[in-house]
């Protein structure tokens, strides 16, 4: 599917929302600083399964551009399956679930970052079979760059072990988790500032290093959204 770009207009939100030349820089400095934890993953996805190394699937970026996201392989280069990965796929190969875990697979995207197909801070790039470019939910959320981490990200921080839940995983993600995430993202994207932006950072490290469940009622309250977590489906 083509998706034709939006109208670019520029307005206030978008200009707050592009750190397009601190996050270039400090993606850069990260990827030299972090190039023996990437070459650690990177031997032991090789020693697991063989190559490739990383994973590319298309996403849909600011304004509908599609680019190329770029992770750390996570699951076996044999096997091919839906998109959504809930809990408990067999796919995923032992190395890939450790990566999963501590989300280092997603280290590989402060190349994209460097390249400006993302920034550091975001809302998460979907697929295009799930981005509907004539809802104007998506609309709002593509008109800014997409990035590593976000509220929606942090919120939805074991979003796999929610899927494992459920029978019908795609149905599910695309008519509960998505409307969801879609007006977390919009939300933060909105009201952004560099306050939440630090508060956003911290609190995503704090969370890559815990496995427990997240209190997401207290997160979204630190910023100050008032939309409905829960569904009936």
């Amino acid at each position: 599917m083509k998706f034709a770009p939006l109208s670019a207009g520029k307005n206030p939100l978008t200009a707050s929302m592009e750190f397009n030349l601190s996050g270039r820089v400090i993606s850069g400095l990260g990827l030299v600083a972090l190039s023996p934890l990437l070459a650690v993953c990177a031997l032991a996805i090789y020693r697991e399964d063989g190559g490739p190394i990383l994973f590319r699937q298309k996403r849909i970026g600011q304004n509908g551009k599609p680019f190329f996201l770029l992770k750390f392989r996570s699951m076996k280069s044999s096997e091919l399956g839906r998109s959504i990965t809930a809990g408990g796929d067999s796919r995923i190969t032992k190395t890939g679930q450790l990566l999963r875990d501590f989300k280092l697979d997603e280290l590989p995207q402060l190349w994209n970052v460097f390249r400006g197909d993302m920034n550091l801070i975001g809302p998460r790039p979907e697929i295009p079979q799930y981005v509907d470019l004539s809802d104007a939910r998506w609309r709002a959320v593509l008109a800014f760059k997409p990035g590593i981490t976000d509220l929606a990200s942090l919120v939805f921080r074991h979003e796999e072990r929610l899927l494992a839940t459920r029978d019908d995983v795609e149905t599910f993600y695309r008519e509960c988790v998505l409307p969801r995430k879609l007006a977390i993202s919009a939300h933060y994207a909105q009201t952004r500032s560099k306050r939440t932006d630090a508060r956003l950072m911290l609190l995503t490290l704090k969370h890559v290093f815990q496995s427990g469940e997240l209190n997401q009622h207290d997160i979204v309250k630190q910023f100050s959204y008032g939309g409905t977590l829960t569904w009936t489906k």
